[in-house]
């Protein structure tokens, strides 16, 4: 079976979100007319607690954007997002959520940081997400959603590595780019990984 990854498609990552992707609205469209096409959907949501670790807002004399050593692994900090229980962790509200089969929530302990869908940062802990589509005897993954490059890169990369065929949806997927050519690179490290690229 194939299913679909729908990645952090939440209002914090639309724009005038807390962490706003540029053109993540965009995604959106493309979400919707796709899902229909797959017999399993799966959505990946940050859910964070408002004391997470990765915000800069937690350490004194530090930015968004500064990089620090956070329980022996490097994490770049970010403002405040994705918050449990508030509207910026919310689905964006024109997508098509009631096609979901499974939603799966990551980044919820305060101590280490979730990008991928399937394992923290630091790979101790899994969500969940790759149980799910085994018992479902699912053999291939399509992936888009938000960011390019940084949880759908990490979630694409997680899934080929654990045998899943995976293919990204480039057309569904927008990113960060904290610095020029982040999504490409992006694009090129999951391509040398095996993942499709269409």
């Amino acid at each position: 079976m194939k299913a679909l990854i729908v990645v952090d498609l939440q209002n914090d990552f639309l724009p005038g979100g807390a962490l706003a992707v540029p053109g993540g609205d965009e995604v959106i469209a493309v979400a919707n007319r796709v899902m229909p096409d797959y017999p399993l959907v799966v959505a990946t949501q940050d859910w964070h607690p408002q004391d997470h670790l990765s915000f800069a807002s937690k350490h004194a004399d530090r930015s968004v954007g500064d990089v620090i050593e956070l329980n022996g692994h490097e994490q770049l900090l970010w403002p405040d997002h994705c918050i449990q229980g508030t509207r910026g962790a919310e689905f964006a509200e024109d997508l098509h959520t009631h096609r979901f089969h499974q939603v799966v929530q990551k980044g919820t302990d305060r101590r280490i940081d979730s990008y991928s869908g399937f394992f923290d940062n630091a790979r101790q802990r899994a969500t969940g997400l790759e149980v799910f589509l085994r018992e479902r005897a699912v053999g291939e993954v399509d992936i888009l959603g938000l960011a390019l490059d940084y949880c759908v890169k990490f979630t694409a990369l997680d899934a080929c590595n654990l045998g899943f065929r995976t293919r990204l949806i480039l057309a569904g997927c927008r990113g960060v780019a904290l610095h020029a050519g982040d999504c490409d690179r992006a694009v090129e490290a999951m391509r040398n990984a095996g993942v499709t690229i269409d």
